[in-house]
């Protein structure tokens, strides 16, 4: 047998020590040779130059192409290599570079799912009926429970009654607004609007001296006529404080009742009033005729009414007895324009001193013309439904129901008397000559004691003179019939000359005191007074024909 020679170390070879286990077998086996040759794996480790990523891409000599990323060798040999991004196939280095992988052929999504391709990735989503990510990953796609058209139906069904309310809500108050303008529209007719227009269009001043108010207008000047706006009450309506939008204040009258037969001759008296230019008559602004009944716009006046400062006098420094026959002379001759300087003669019908309003200056301002009434030119007296404040009423008016200027005279009387007293016209006392206060001050002349029941700071300032000859005006002012009693001009003259009076130091007292004598020693009053029992008084105005008060007493 041949033996051939062997020299072991003949032969050498690559590979990789993790996959290639050496033996000392290896080396008596022949077939070690081919088997190395054929089967050993073997790794060679390369790189592009000897610069890393961040150099290279400095140089501008840079290998990797579109869609690849650049990574630093591990070899320990420097340089750089090339690898696909992640989605992408292809060789880095070649043109067109590395190529989008279309994931979408490998059914990357749930079974339900439905893939669509994107550079570089993929995105999954549910088919209709399903819900969820889409994925095989995850919840998946999973098939939508009952629950959910039932939870779209019901909110289907909120939104659609919500849009249903809204829609009716929607007509409900244009039918409401229609309904208010076609009502508002009926109101101004009744309430004589037209009529009111064609008398404005006929002179050009008086469509700039009157204002048709809105009925929005004034509901919003009022608050929607709060109770906090309310200046006072009477027995022909509320008046409300009102703030217009230019933020004018003015003073709203709200009348309780309206007669449709005299609709006429309201708005004559409307037309009037307006042209009324007075500095002791509250202007008149407008008026609204689109509600029930007509609302009246006056000027507004601050300082109350002379009633309240009457009663609240004690400790008022400018309530002087000066002071109060200024306020007197100043709406007698108010009462006077208004009785014959007016285009036509008006009675107010309503003299009270609630009615007779102070402003900022104390200067006095004749108000509320509710109750007035017109007097044609070629007349003297107006028959009426009696109205009327019981206290300061006509006797004369009541009986006959012809009012006529002197009523207005004998409710100013009235004023007057409160003036001079500070006591009210009607009173709950259980002396029954005290009851009346027309009554009291006539029998206190005749018994020679009226400077018993004259208010004290009267009776400190003013001269016994002029409280005597007031009280005489009052007592002519009173008398039962209208025809003796003086005019307003009469009466407004005789104030004035009294205030003059004051000025004139030349009188002397005992010349005072012969004339006091002489007035308070007559035999008799031709007043005519009203006895009234305690608790019949109720303060508002009598509008009615039913006789309110007790048969009439003559002082004697």
């Amino acid at each position: 047998m041949d033996t051939v020679e062997f020299n072991p170390c003949g032969y050498a070879f690559l590979g990789d020590p993790d996959r290639f286990n050496f033996s000392s077998f290896d080396l008596s086996d022949l077939s070690f040779r081919n088997r190395a040759m054929d089967d050993v794996p073997v790794i060679l480790e390369w790189a592009i130059g000897s610069q890393n990523c961040s150099e290279v891409r400095k140089s501008g000599n840079f290998a990797c192409l579109e869609n690849s990323i650049c990574v630093d060798s591990e070899a320990g040999i420097g340089g750089y290599l090339c690898e696909c991004a992640e989605g992408y196939q292809g060789n880095p280095y070649l043109s067109p570079g590395c190529t989008d992988i279309n994931e979408c052929e490998s059914n990357p999504c749930d079974e339900h799912g439905i893939c669509a391709n994107t550079p570089g990735s993929f995105t999954c989503s549910c088919k209709k009926g399903f819900s969820g990510n889409g994925t095989k990953q995850g919840r998946g796609c999973v098939a939508e429970d009952s629950k959910f058209p039932v939870m779209r139906f019901s909110l289907g069904m909120s939104f659609g009654f919500l849009g249903l309310i809204f829609t009716a809500t929607f007509i409900y108050f244009t039918i409401t607004k229609r309904r208010m303008m076609r009502l508002r529209e009926k109101f101004f007719q009744q309430n004589g609007g037209l009529l009111l227009k064609q008398q404005l269009s006929l002179n050009e001043n008086n469509v700039k001296s009157t204002r048709i108010f809105t009925a929005e207008e004034l509901e919003k000047a009022t608050n929607k006529y709060a109770e906090e706006r309310i200046l006072g009450r009477g027995g022909y309506g509320i008046v409300y404080k009102g703030i217009l939008k230019d933020q004018q204040v003015v003073a709203i009258k709200k009348s309780r009742v309206m007669d449709q037969n005299q609709m006429e001759q309201f708005i004559n008296e409307v037309i009037i009033l307006t042209q009324i230019n007075h500095r002791n008559v509250v202007k008149l602004l407008g008026c609204c005729l689109e509600t029930e009944v007509p609302l009246l716009v006056y000027e507004y006046i601050s300082n109350g009414t002379l009633f309240q400062h009457i009663q609240n006098s004690g400790g008022v420094t400018w309530f002087s007895w000066d002071n109060r026959l200024r306020i007197a002379a100043e709406s007698a001759g108010a009462l006077s324009y208004l009785h014959s300087a007016a285009a036509m003669p008006i009675i107010h019908r309503d003299v009270k001193s609630p009615n007779i309003l102070l402003d900022e200056y104390y200067t006095a301002k004749i108000s509320d013309f509710g109750a007035s009434r017109l007097v044609p030119i070629d007349q003297t007296q107006v028959s009426t439904l009696v109205q009327g404040t019981i206290g300061y009423l006509d006797p004369e008016y009541f009986h006959t129901g012809q009012l006529t200027e002197k009523s207005d005279v004998y409710s100013f009387g009235v004023v007057l008397a409160e003036l001079m007293t500070g006591r009210k016209p009607l009173a709950n006392t259980g002396v029954e000559e005290e009851k009346c206060l027309t009554t009291l001050l006539i029998l206190s002349m005749k018994e020679n004691r009226l400077f018993q029941i004259v208010d004290p700071r009267v009776r400190r300032e003013g001269s016994m003179e002029q409280i005597q000859r007031v009280a005489e005006l009052v007592k002519q002012c009173l008398r039962l019939h209208g025809g003796q009693r003086p005019t307003m001009r009469e009466v407004a003259n005789e104030l004035e000359h009294l205030r003059r009076l004051a000025n004139h130091p030349s009188i002397q007292h005992e010349a005072q005191e012969e004339e006091a004598v002489g007035l308070m020693s007559e035999q008799e009053s031709d007043l005519y007074a009203v006895s009234i029992h305690p608790g019949e008084y109720s303060g508002e105005p009598n509008t009615g024909s039913t006789p309110l008060l007790n048969p009439v007493t003559y002082p004697r």
